[in-house]
């Protein structure tokens, strides 16, 4: 890496840690988000050690009710390019997750039942909390809306997760389903 691009990064970084990180509920030591495209609730939002986000996301956590909004980030995360992650209740993403680019995570969704109003004028609905155990994968183009995925799962590119996910599971799809998971007893990987 030449001259110019470290001291890029490190002014960056630097720029990060003075303007937005303070801001935060939590920022732990060597967490960053690399040029974001909006931030929106900072203050409801904690990022754990380590922890990157890179260039264009957008992190939205607003309430819509009377509930105090959580967007919690482990530690040791990498979270691609324009992920847009959206909490209104509570998002987790637990320790050692890695996503790809332009992930969607979201534990609500925009009411279209009045058909006389436009739906961008219609309410933020809450669908339901939102976990991602350690050690999961999404991959490129992945929708979460409103589920639990377990520890150490890998989900295809471009599947949408709408129901929760068991631990060690392979998913894919739109909507996404379980084709493989980890067998105990068996000490192996088993197709579903």
């Amino acid at each position: 890496m030449n001259l110019l691009k470290k001291f890029s990064r490190k002014l960056e970084f630097l720029m990060f840690r003075i303007f937005f990180a303070r801001k935060m509920l939590f920022c732990g030591a060597q967490a960053f988000i690399q040029a974001p495209n909006r931030i929106d609730g900072l203050e409801f939002v904690s990022l754990g050690y380590a922890s990157v986000i890179q260039r264009g996301s957008w992190l939205y956590c607003q309430s819509i009710d009377k509930n105090v909004p959580n967007l919690t980030i482990g530690a040791r995360c990498v979270l691609g390019f324009n992920n847009h992650i959206a909490a209104v209740r509570e998002v987790i993403i637990e320790d050692d997750v890695l996503t790809a680019n332009n992930v969607y995570i979201s534990d609500n969704f925009h009411d279209y039942r009045e058909i006389d109003v436009p739906i961008i004028e219609q309410p933020i609905l809450y669908k339901g909390a939102v976990r991602i155990g350690r050690g999961t994968w999404l991959g490129e183009n992945t929708c979460v809306i409103g589920v639990t995925i377990g520890r150490n799962c890998v989900i295809g590119a471009n599947t949408v997760v709408t129901r929760d996910v068991p631990d060690y599971s392979v998913v894919v799809g739109a909507p996404g389903r379980v084709i493989r998971q980890y067998d105990h007893q068996q000490k192996r990987w088993v197709d579903k």
